[in-house]
């Protein structure tokens, strides 16, 4: 028997999207799996072979948890903000929006043929403001706060300043990229080049800025959908 793939295709597509078929609902009584592909860059004119490679793997497993009775959340979204769409931007003579834009545009047209189960409700593009103000703000709060080994969570830097002024490093217990001991009228004598410089504070802000982002991570567990 002759497979019509244009027909077939067309016809089914055209069904998942008029009942929403792949669109994830909140659903207590099964269990949740996520699948989430690295979103591509719409940096050029289409997708190239490297995207759907993954992409059908990870369809494939999307579709047998979904058969196999979980509720699965399967996204997709586009990497659109920062040097590759810029340089495409650059190369084609066009303002980064414009290009973008049109990329994913064409992007969105290649993987609906393709015939992915994408819940597209979920888009994500991190070119929007609504997406990237929240990465901006997980890095203040990265940047405002210290890792307490001792408690296992952040901490206001403020209060580690406070402490510094009080009784310099002393019962201190802060990730760091390297050990520091000064005494509260050390810590005064130093000008703020030196308490902030890459020996002081920076150091402390390096290092924690890794153990937050594991603690973020850590907490995406607890994400409800």
């Amino acid at each position: 028997m002759e497979y019509n793939f244009s027909e077939i295709e067309q016809k089914w597509q055209a069904n998942w999207k008029k009942n929403n078929t792949y669109k994830t609902e909140i659903d207590q009584n099964k269990p949740k799996f996520y699948v989430l592909d690295m979103f591509p860059y719409p940096s050029g004119a289409g997708l190239h072979v490297g995207h759907p490679l993954g992409y059908i793997a990870s369809d494939i497993f999307s579709r047998y948890k979904r058969l196999k009775g979980f509720n699965v959340l399967h996204p997709m979204g586009y990497d659109a903000y920062g040097l590759p769409a810029e340089q495409y931007a650059i190369q084609t003579g066009q303002h980064p929006a414009v290009t973008t834009k049109k990329n994913i545009a064409r992007y969105r047209e290649q993987l609906d043929k393709i015939g992915f189960c994408y819940d597209w409700s979920r888009e994500i593009r991190t070119c929007e403001p609504d997406y990237y103000k929240w990465t901006q703000w997980a890095f203040i709060q990265m940047f405002n706060h210290y890792f307490d080994t001792k408690l296992q969570k952040a901490q206001p830097i403020a209060s580690l300043i406070k402490a510094f002024e009080t009784s310099g490093t002393a019962g201190i217990e802060a990730s760091c990229t390297e050990e520091m001991t000064f005494t509260a009228e050390e810590w005064k004598s130093k000008v703020e080049k030196d308490r902030f410089g890459n020996r002081g504070m920076d150091g402390i802000i390096e290092r924690n800025t890794k153990e937050l982002d594991w603690t973020l991570r850590r907490s995406r567990d607890d994400i409800q959908y």
